[in-house]
């Protein structure tokens, strides 16, 4: 691999939401960007999609001249130092891709995943050199979310991670080294755990969807930004948290499976933003707002 991980050759696989992001990042970062679909329509439009982002950002849009388009997987990968995959959530595809990648690049080009969920073992398992891959968890949208989260393996080496750590912070995220590969990683496990538990208080009349968002918005949400978790635990105390803990426990949701009640969402085409309602009746405005007003909030975060 490359000496200096700041003057890295990227390869991006999938120019669909994250894979598009991703490559404008790295390119903004000074890198040379190829990246590479399958949907035609998805590789075609990546340049502009890329532009536009950075003018909605004040951004100089030069930088989209260091990212090319490739319609061929093989010439896409051939002279990178570094591959990011970022297709559907799919393993099948994955090991797939993988397998077809390892032939096409330079022993020492690092493999990463940009899956949200799978556990990296489950796609990097097939592969001839598997110290040499790892998994970065990037979150949406990739060019405002700072974290990206770096997986290893019982394989990577650890040249691997150090490596694939100074990339990204040398491109101004914020990595997180995951030591343990598991599935949901640890930003996932954090936040669906809060929406196992928010879903069954819903599901057993405890309140309704609005007042669930409500309560967090105007409660710890507001401190999270600057105060996580663990911090909080140490700040109102351990013991305190073991006492808090021992009544509250047992009465939160722990099942295993999803709920019944999110299922039949599901069963009945309530699929939220996707078709107009899901926890929630959603009009096209109250969509519109809403994502307005979540990419205003990210903006104003910055690197915060």
């Amino acid at each position: 691999m490359t000496a200096d991980p700041a003057k890295a050759r990227i390869a991006v696989i999938g120019a669909g939401l994250m894979g598009h992001g991703i490559a404008q990042v790295f390119a903004v970062a000074g890198h040379d960007v190829t990246i590479t679909d399958s949907f035609v329509q998805n590789l075609d439009t990546t340049k502009s999609r890329i532009a536009a982002n950075l003018r909605d950002l004040g951004e100089d849009e030069s930088a989209v001249a260091r990212v090319r388009t490739c319609a061929d997987l093989g010439e896409a990968v051939r002279d990178a130092d570094y591959v990011v995959e970022a297709v559907s959530e799919d393993l099948p595809l994955k090991q797939e891709l993988f397998a077809e990648i390892e032939r096409h690049v330079r022993a020492d080009t690092i493999l990463a995943s940009n899956t949200s969920v799978i556990p990296i073992t489950a796609i990097m398992q097939g592969l001839a050199a598997r110290e040499r891959a790892l998994g970065t968890h990037w979150w949406n949208p990739p060019f405002l979310v700072p974290l990206v989260e770096v997986i290893e393996t019982q394989w990577t080496a650890a040249a691997t991670i150090a490596w694939t750590m100074k990339l990204h912070e040398a491109a101004g995220k914020k990595p997180a080294h995951v030591k343990k590969d598991v599935p949901g990683f640890i930003g996932n496990r954090l936040q669906h755990a809060l929406w196992r538990e928010a879903i069954s208080l819903v599901e057993h009349g405890i309140c309704d969807a609005e007042t669930v968002d409500a309560v967090v918005k105007a409660s710890f949400g507001r401190r999270l930004p600057v105060l996580g978790p663990l911090e909080n635990a140490d700040f109102v105390g351990t013991d305190l948290t073991l006492a808090i803990h021992n009544i509250v426990l047992p009465a939160i949701d722990g099942r295993p499976e999803p709920s019944p009640y999110l299922q039949k969402l599901v069963a009945d085409k309530k699929l939220g933003f996707k078709s107009g309602e899901g926890f929630r009746k959603w009009s096209a405005d109250e969509q519109a707002a809403l994502r307005t007003k979540v990419m205003q909030h990210l903006k104003s975060m910055g690197d915060r």
